[in-house]
């Protein structure tokens, strides 16, 4: 397997039941939903991504123990005390990451968290699983840690996911010129469902990587 890595940092995690957390972030190359590039976008099936994950910006790396060292070097020794985290994110990172990436990461002493639009099978070795589902794509992970509807969708009802054996559900408005009402939207919604949560985006309001 060869990795394609987009960028690599050292931050907090801004959303879901980990928001808050220090982690190293190593975001990979490449989505099956859509190219990165702006002229597809239209024709994408997942149209709302506001990442940019185009382009090896990080470095390729053939054996994952270089990569899982790099991932490494950016966890700062002051951030010590608690169990290192790496969350692998795209893009799609189920592309690309694979079960030997997951022991390198593990050998390293990084607890494995990913984020994902759940259509792809996931490898041994994942500790922490979101996935953030996409209309008009199959949903192959029906189980994980949490899942992250992005809200609202054309077409997609939340409630179609409640049976899923997921531990934590959430609702994140989506952002862009209408994200004030989707806000209120995602609210009203969790009011009356209460299954939901409501998830904002805590690193874009402090502006955190």
């Amino acid at each position: 397997m060869t990795y394609a890595i987009k960028e690599i940092f050292f931050s907090l995690q801004g959303e879901g039941a980990q928001a808050g957390r220090a982690a190293v972030f190593c975001r990979f190359t490449g989505c099956n939903l859509w190219s990165g590039r702006e002229s597809d976008r239209e024709k994408a099936i997942c149209q709302f991504c506001d990442t940019d994950f185009v382009g090896s910006d990080a470095g390729t790396f053939i054996d994952p123990t270089d990569l899982a060292a790099v991932v490494k070097s950016f966890w700062p020794y002051e951030a010590s005390g608690g169990r290192p985290l790496v969350i692998c994110t795209g893009g799609e990172p189920l592309l690309q990451l694979d079960e030997a990436l997951c022991a390198a990461f593990h050998a390293n002493g990084f607890e494995v968290a990913v984020e994902t639009n759940g259509t792809l099978a996931r490898p041994l070795g994942i500790d922490w699983l979101c996935v953030s589902p996409k209309a008009n794509a199959p949903l192959q992970l029906t189980e994980g840690d949490e899942l992250k509807l992005v809200f609202p969708q054309s077409g997609v009802d939340p409630q179609r996911f409640v049976r899923l054996a997921y531990k934590h559900f959430f609702l994140q408005p989506m952002d862009g010129i209408d994200a004030a009402a989707n806000i209120d939207a995602a609210k009203a919604y969790c009011l009356s469902h209460p299954r939901w949560r409501l998830g904002l985006q805590m690193h874009k309001m402090l502006g955190l990587r």
